[in-house]
């Protein structure tokens, strides 16, 4: 969608898919700067992330992949954990905030789409644009709940099982390379797992006809 190959072949739409996937992790990382936020911890606001201004949040050497392989990375949200208000569920709130803030956003993506499609053309590019949303967002949520470090998922692990548990401390130490081998060469079941998702998704929101 906005690969190097797309650029050349099709710059419109690589431009909506770059701004498409831009805003989504600036909602995503804005989100869990503002959770830190609300239980105590103004790291995020003073390193200025608590702005929905995407620029804040792209990491260059991610925003490089996107543009080169079309996935990629946000800058991660700065917070103390011991500022935290909930010690045990604090960080699990803000990790969980993130998914949640794209789920917020493909709704509302995608009830504007379903509002608006009738007077949109099929290439009509405000069409493409939240159409493009709903699909990463929810891409974005499905994919950040992965229970492996450093993914949001691994936080919720850790608070249910306790930062103590075997299986969490296995993850935490071994969770990024878990997660590239994952990436490089398990690229059919993350494919199968994320598809999945996202049709689930849709469909728990009643936008299931988007899923195209």
């Amino acid at each position: 969608m906005f690969s190097i190959q797309t650029l050349f072949s099709d710059p419109l739409r690589f431009v909506v898919g770059f701004l498409a996937l831009a805003v989504s992790i600036g909602i995503h990382e804005f989100a869990h700067v503002l959770a830190a936020d609300l239980q105590g911890d103004s790291t995020g606001r003073s390193l200025g992330r608590l702005t929905l201004n995407p620029l804040r949040h792209l990491d260059p050497l991610g925003t490089i992949a996107i543009l080169i392989a079309g996935i990629g990375w946000g800058k991660p949200a700065p917070f103390n954990p011991y500022n935290l208000r909930f010690r045990r569920w604090g960080p699990a709130l803000v990790a969980v905030a993130g998914p949640i803030a794209n789920i917020v956003m493909l709704i509302l993506a995608g009830y504007a789409l379903v509002i608006l499609q009738a007077s949109l053309g099929n290439d009509n590019l405000l069409r493409l644009f939240l159409h493009t949303l709903v699909i990463l967002n929810a891409a974005l949520a499905v994919f950040n709940l992965i229970p492996v470090h450093p993914l949001d998922g691994s936080h919720l692990l850790r608070a249910l099982l306790t930062p103590v548990n075997p299986l969490v401390q296995w993850v935490e130490q071994y969770g990024v390379y878990l997660l590239l081998g994952i990436l490089f060469f398990g690229g059919a079941i993350l494919n199968l797992y994320i598809v999945t998702g996202i049709r689930w998704l849709l469909t728990a929101v009643g936008l299931s006809g988007l899923f195209l």
